[in-house]
């Protein structure tokens, strides 16, 4: 059993997977573009189906020409908060791809799966190299469809706020009490052999 701060884990894994967490309280320090890119690299390395890297970023970073316009991508409750990140990223994955052999492109059933899989890279490195990164549902997509000319092909899959953990009374009352580690259920809830049995 692997234990970090107040998590444990049911079998040996590797701490960063406990040590790794979304907070929402942000310091509002500005993040280096080379910072940013090393997250990025991270997920660049991520498996995909066929290797089609479906998985696209777009990102502002605070203090630059682009800031307002991504925190305005986001819901108002989130922006409520990630104001004082130092970096909003806009996560899409490409719904089609060629597979070998191919001439024209199909219908990519895992580019969510995929990209997936990208965003748990970039959270880990972020996590690795002294930033958090907290993904984010509430986003406005239609906004960020038109205003970043993404065309269909494209899914709008989330946002994440990158930052440096700050003080949880920067948060609305409503949030601090939020600002910890969360649990996670059981294995046993996720995970069984053999057949369905949740």
């Amino acid at each position: 059993m692997t234990t970090s701060n107040l998590r444990s884990a049911e079998h040996a894994i590797d701490r960063q997977f406990l040590d790794r967490w979304s907070p929402r309280a942000f310091r509002s320090d500005q993040i280096p573009e080379a910072a940013l890119l090393t997250l990025l690299e991270a997920a660049r390395w991520a498996p995909s189906s066929y290797n089609s890297q479906p998985w696209r970023f777009v990102y502002a970073r605070r203090d630059t020409p682009h800031w307002e316009q991504f925190l305005g991508f986001l819901n108002e409750f989130n922006r409520s908060w990630a104001k004082h990140a130092s970096a909003i990223v806009i996560v899409l994955s490409k719904s089609t791809f060629t597979p070998p052999g191919y001439a024209a492109e199909v219908p990519a059933p895992t580019h969510s799966f995929d990209t997936g899989a990208a965003w748990g890279y970039l959270a880990l490195q972020a996590s690795l190299s002294g930033w958090h990164a907290h993904g984010l549902a509430g986003i406005e997509r239609e906004t960020i469809r038109r205003e970043l000319a993404v065309p269909h092909v494209y899914s709008i899959e989330a946002g994440i706020a990158i930052g440096r953990a700050g003080d949880k009374a920067s948060l609305p009352e409503t949030l601090q009490a939020r600002e910890v580690q969360s649990q996670r259920n059981p294995l046993a809830a996720i995970a069984a052999e053999g057949r369905f049995t949740f």
